[in-house]
């Protein structure tokens, strides 16, 4: 049987490969780093996550990203797997250690026998074969020019930025305290998983102040400052608005100061461990493209961090993705290569999680056309298959840009009342439809 050749190694291209191993077929893991490097990546594991650590809410009720968890977990993913193995305490949330967790996704494919990993950079697509093109965000120039060439159009492009790490024994605990938003978490460690660090308003207008006069990265000729609204630079956010960051992600909401109970704060900044030691945390929402000697100036503004060391600093990168309404097919292949499948980030959804779910399916396709058979993506009643749906055809190719899973997505119930009011009601009935379709699809298999 013919290998299935994937090109990238990031969350989707080992999560494919783990997919189309499991169903008997060989797969080779094509993977540039480390001989050839990207700013943003440290390593040369699989899976390596770059922005964040957190895989967002892990509730599968009321919340679309939840549901997707829950699906991957039926379809046996091995980002799931690995991420509930090494996952942290986050409240609600999903967050891992991230080193520990791409180091297991390595080490778990390199130990499969029909999983071949092969360094080095792939700059042209081949038009035989059968072929998934998981680059990510991060595509080489090489084989980002060859996409280009390919399908008659420009790339869009949008920029991602990185949020800064800080360690915890630099962080003032009489300041600070630990805290899960409304106590959430069913255990002590995980209703305790962030710090906070309360702000008054004047240090709150101070701080704003500081965040609009910083010195920022300057962008390239040819670049165009075209933000994903769920990933916004923190300047960015106080540019619309000075209270903007009070009701993002320096929202004080939902948190007693341990310290002060009476006192409330105006604005609270929130850190979410980084790592199982509990060694590290990041700055939770606080992706920046100030410089680096403004990035320690502004964030040392923030009470509880006048003394913070950095172990790593925010930075911003290009990342681009495909006009997928235009360009694939329900299968996730090229409509004018269809020997190109295309999966993760580059096909416009947004999140590790949506990345990695995009994998799981243009494996399990691939796997299936291995063996002479086709596979239609799961219903989009489904978060996997609604996501799908939006990048392949649901959404308008003119204005497309890049989503993360939501119930927008999903097609109405009948009879269900709209609103934020009706929420209760119709988000647990969107789920179990989801999960009852989910699981009629992967019986058919």
């Amino acid at each position: 049987m013919e290998p299935v050749n994937i090109i990238g190694a990031g969350l989707a291209g080992s999560e494919a490969a783990w997919q189309i191993a499991r169903a008997g077929v060989p797969v080779i893991l094509h993977e540039m780093r480390p001989s050839v490097e990207t700013f943003a990546h440290k390593t040369g594991d699989c899976a390596e996550m770059v922005c964040s650590n957190s895989f967002r809410s892990d509730d599968d009720v009321m919340n679309a990203v939840g549901l997707l968890h829950w699906e991957m977990r039926a379809a046996g993913g091995l980002i799931m797997e690995m991420a509930d193995r090494h996952r942290l305490p986050a409240g609600g949330a999903l967050a891992v250690d991230r080193d520990a967790f791409s180091q297991a996704v390595t080490q778990t494919l390199r130990a499969d026998p029909l999983i071949e990993i092969r360094n080095g950079e792939i700059a042209d697509l081949p038009d035989t074969g059968n072929w998934i093109v998981a680059t990510g965000p991060l595509t080489s120039d090489r084989l980002a020019t060859a996409i280009r060439g390919l399908t008659g159009t420009e790339a869009l492009a949008f920029f991602d930025a990185i949020a800064p790490i800080v360690h915890a024994d630099t962080i003032d605990m009489s300041v600070a305290w630990e805290q899960s938003r409304y106590d959430k978490g069913e255990t002590e460690a995980e209703r305790r998983a962030y710090i906070n660090c309360p702000m008054t308003k004047p240090q709150y207008e101070a701080f704003i102040d500081a965040l609009l006069a910083a010195d920022k990265t300057e962008f390239h000729e040819g670049e165009t400052a075209g933000y994903f609204d769920g990933c916004l630079p923190i300047e960015v956010m106080a540019e619309r608005g000075r209270e903007t960051l009070r009701h993002g992600p320096m929202k004080p909401v939902g948190l007693t100061n341990t310290h002060n109970p009476e006192e409330k704060a105006y604005a609270v900044v929130q850190l979410r461990r980084d790592n199982a030691l509990g060694t590290l945390y990041n700055i939770v929402g606080f992706q920046t493209k100030m410089k680096y000697g403004a990035q320690t100036q502004v964030f040392r503004m923030i009470p509880g961090l006048e003394n913070a060391s950095f172990a790593r600093l925010g930075g911003i990168h290009r990342n681009s993705f495909l006009n997928s309404p235009t360009l694939l097919d329900d299968r996730m292949r090229l409509r004018n290569q269809p020997n190109l499948r295309f999966a993760g980030q580059v096909t416009g959804v947004e999140g590790y999680v949506e990345s990695a779910a995009m994998g799981l399916l243009a494996g399990r396709m691939a796997a299936a056309q291995a063996k002479g058979q086709d596979l239609a993506p799961p219903p989009f009643t489904t978060a996997t298959g609604a996501l799908v749906n939006h990048i392949t055809g649901g959404a308008e190719a003119r204005t497309f840009q890049p989503m993360n899973v939501n119930f927008g997505l999903f097609p109405p119930l009948d009879q269900m009342k709209g609103g934020r009011k009706g929420r209760k009601d119709r988000y647990p009935a969107y789920t179990q439809r989801a999960k009852d379709d989910f699981s009629a699809w992967l019986a058919t298999q």
